[in-house]
């Protein structure tokens, strides 16, 4: 992802210095998610990293270097996530099956939500200027999957009417807006229906000559919790 000159003077650290730029950004990221960024201050942070006040200003010397380098540290966390192997450059309906069902067997969208999607709804408070690199990073995010799909009606996997910006749209917004609700309910049951709905829906632009098993291996249970027997997944995301 494009960064500013702050991420680039990064690259020129020495390896000690890259460590505590890191840590102040792994500390900073943790207070802005449990405070909110308004009640982030130096202090706090120089607190939790352990550095001195000399040593935060050097790495960050506004508080809007400072999120915007937090922005950028979530976003190659999970950018980079997706665009790992793990899920074939999504242009498969399975690959989206698999995707739905990651989140919802790992549980952490309960506990925790969306490490990016807690970030925008705290920054989207400020008046700091960081709008544009936080919008600029779910752009990239939509792109992931629109790159995916558009692949697949080439292919014919989908039908040709299908609109590969506007499912993106829809598997974005199921995956922001279901975890939202699942930690509101504290129960994975609303992320797990969101992301089913999402998938259901593209499969109604499978074509004839595409077999489409539906290969989720999650099950509502009573209570609308779900299980996963002998199933464990490492999570990447930060938050």
């Amino acid at each position: 992802m494009q960064v500013d000159n702050g991420a680039d003077a990064a690259q020129k650290l020495t390896p000690k210095g890259q460590a505590t730029r890191e840590r102040i950004l792994e500390h900073a990221a943790t207070l802005i998610y449990r405070k909110g960024v308004h009640a982030t201050n130096n202090e706090l942070v120089r607190r939790a990293a352990g550095v001195s006040g000399s040593q935060l200003s050097h790495y960050f010397p506004t508080k809007e270097s400072l999120v915007l380098a937090v922005i950028d540290w979530q976003a190659d966390s999970v950018l980079g996530f997706h665009r790992s192997e793990r899920f074939a450059s999504f242009d498969t309906v399975e690959a989206f099956q698999d995707w739905a069902d990651f989140f919802v067997l790992s549980g952490r969208p309960f506990e925790d939500g969306c490490s990016l999607g807690s970030l925008a709804s705290e920054i989207v408070k400020t008046d700091l200027d960081v709008h544009d690199r936080l919008a600029e990073v779910f752009a990239q995010w939509r792109e992931i999957f629109r790159v995916g799909l558009d692949r697949m009606r080439q292919l014919g996997r989908i039908d040709a009417s299908a609109d590969p910006a506007r499912l993106a749209d829809m598997f974005l917004a199921a995956y922001q807006g279901g975890t939202l609700l699942a930690q509101v309910a504290r129960d994975i049951g609303p992320l797990q229906d969101a992301l089913s709905a999402a998938v259901d829906h593209l499969r109604t632009f499978v074509t004839s000559g595409e077999s489409t098993p539906h290969s989720g291996m999650v099950s509502r249970s009573e209570g609308g919790r779900d299980h996963a027997a002998g199933v464990s997944i490492a999570f990447p995301l930060r938050n």
